[in-house]
């Protein structure tokens, strides 16, 4: 199925902010994308547009009801200038894995994907030069149609925004401390866990304020049943090397399908190391760690790539994990998985896609 798209180019180009203080998702580029669908016409009127803001009926039941889907992924600009994207065809899968868990309609994922380097090749200027640097692109898919009935919506938004987004480590990678909570739940098996959808991350704010205020930058999500097994770390995937293992939670239903997790379980594989989807509890964990078996933690996921966690605090323990210093394997997944996105080293799993 192929949508012509129309592109209408804005007469007022913005100032591109400075590249050392862009931050996240702080600015935009000139242009979106935005595409309808409605019961009648299915998807139609793809269109690159000036970013602008949406006009919104006070009764769309998105706002009621909460039918928001989103993505999140990165174009990066190599060292002789060409502009990658890592994967996308694996955003667009999880777009519609997303779409379908609120009942939503499907996106022809071809549609996505050119739908994305339309708008990319029309802002590449917009692509900072700096290491480190991206931009960061955020598909959203709302309901729209202005009804206060309890039920899907028949007509919905699919908008692609994009935003130059400054180093994650800016001064360097540093592990972080992150506080295991026991009184708050992300998510649920049978509920919205595995989908990117909007809600699941309001639901989750009430608990990072609280760590925050404690000192600490994240939270260990443990799951909603018993409150005792590993799920998540913040908004990214979680993994623990112990005694030369990698553990990392399964996908039970509740845990979102990170790329960067797949991407990073591929290496470890392929470089030889073994990796154990399996369900882990704290008390293993604290185990491990009190008999020196736990080497290396870390999170992963668009924004950091690789995130290490130099402590946990679980009740009234501390677990200071390798001294609070980046792990071996921690740093050599950073440095490979950001070699390929830059284009710096040999990408022989065929991740990335140039946009012309």
């Amino acid at each position: 199925m192929s949508y012509p798209i129309t592109v209408t180019q804005t007469d007022r180009k913005k100032e591109k902010p400075d590249s050392g203080s862009l931050g996240f998702g702080r600015y935009f580029t000139d242009h979106m994308f935005v595409m309808d669908y409605s019961a009648e016409k299915g998807w139609h009127d793809p269109r690159i547009v000036p970013y602008a803001p949406l006009a919104l009926d006070p009764a769309a039941m998105v706002l009621h009801y909460g039918q928001a889907v989103f993505e999140g992924l990165k174009a990066y600009r190599t060292r002789d200038n060409r502009i990658l994207l890592f994967r996308p065809e694996k955003n667009a899968q999880r777009m519609n894995l997303s779409g379908a868990r609120l009942s939503m309609p499907p996106i022809d994922e071809e549609v996505f994907l050119e739908a994305l380097r339309t708008l990319i090749s029309l802002e590449k200027d917009w692509v900072p030069q700096e290491r480190g640097t991206s931009l960061y692109i955020r598909p959203l898919m709302f309901a729209t149609e202005p009804c206060l009935g309890v039920r899907a919506s028949e007509s919905y938004k699919l908008v692609i925004v994009l935003s130059p987004v400054g180093a994650y480590y800016a001064g360097g990678m540093k592990p972080v401390k992150i506080h295991v909570e026991s009184r708050y739940v992300r998510a649920v098996r049978g509920g919205t866990g595995f989908a990117k959808v909007s809600g699941n991350y309001a639901a989750s704010l009430k608990a990072q304020e609280e760590a925050n205020a404690k000192g600490y930058e994240q939270v260990l999500w443990l799951d909603a049943i018993e409150n005792k097994y590993i799920e998540e770390v913040g908004s990214m995937n979680v993994f623990f090397k112990i005694k030369g293992e990698v553990w990392t939670p399964a996908l039970n239903g509740s845990i979102l399908g990170g790329i960067t997790r797949d991407s990073v379980i591929h290496l470890l594989r392929d470089w030889g190391i073994p990796v154990r989807e399996e369900k882990l509890s704290m008390e293993e964990l604290y185990d491990a760690y009190t008999k020196g078996e736990l080497e290396e933690a870390f999170g992963t996921g668009t924004a950091a790539v690789v995130s290490p966690i130099g402590e946990l605090r679980w009740n009234d323990h501390s677990l200071v994990i390798n001294q609070e210093r980046i792990g071996e394997l921690t740093a050599k997944l950073y440095d490979t998985l950001t070699g390929i996105q830059y284009g710096e080293i040999a990408d022989p799993y065929g991740w990335t896609v140039e946009v012309e």
